[in-house]
């Protein structure tokens, strides 16, 4: 899939939680995305930002199952002013509801190489990707 301007652009989905950080990779030619990583805290994912030179940052948005986003988490608030401090990079916020219940659907059992929560960033980007660079048939 290519971009319109015919830019490869790189993308890092998250899956933002109070302990963790679930990070996927995408980028707009192939337009899938991948679970990468499980962050430890917002130091390590910038180095991640810097190192697979991101273009776009995809950020779960969590939200109350009837949508409203009045109540959000005071903390993944801190965290989304943090991240736009510390980056000049566009944040795109996406809803993030059942990303984790989603998660847990395609790992089934235990066993699996990526952890839950970069599953769930993989969900959360790949959303964003079917929304923003799915062409007409």
């Amino acid at each position: 899939m290519i971009d319109k301007q015919n830019k490869n652009i790189k993308l890092i989905g998250i899956d933002w939680g109070e302990k963790r950080l679930g990070v996927a990779l995408a980028d707009s030619e192939v337009g899938l995305a991948t679970p990468f990583v499980v962050a430890k805290n917002l130091s390590e994912l910038l180095k991640i930002i810097k190192t697979e030179e991101i273009d776009i940052i995809v950020l779960g948005e969590p939200q109350k199952m009837r949508g409203k986003t009045s109540d959000i988490n005071p903390q993944f608030k801190e965290f989304e002013r943090l991240l736009t401090a510390k980056t000049d990079l566009p944040i795109e916020l996406i809803d993030e509801r059942l990303s984790s219940k989603n998660a847990d659907a395609l790992i089934g059992g235990k066993k699996t190489k990526a952890p839950r929560d970069a599953i769930a960033a993989m969900i959360i980007l790949q959303t964003y990707l079917d929304q923003k660079y799915v062409r007409d048939l």
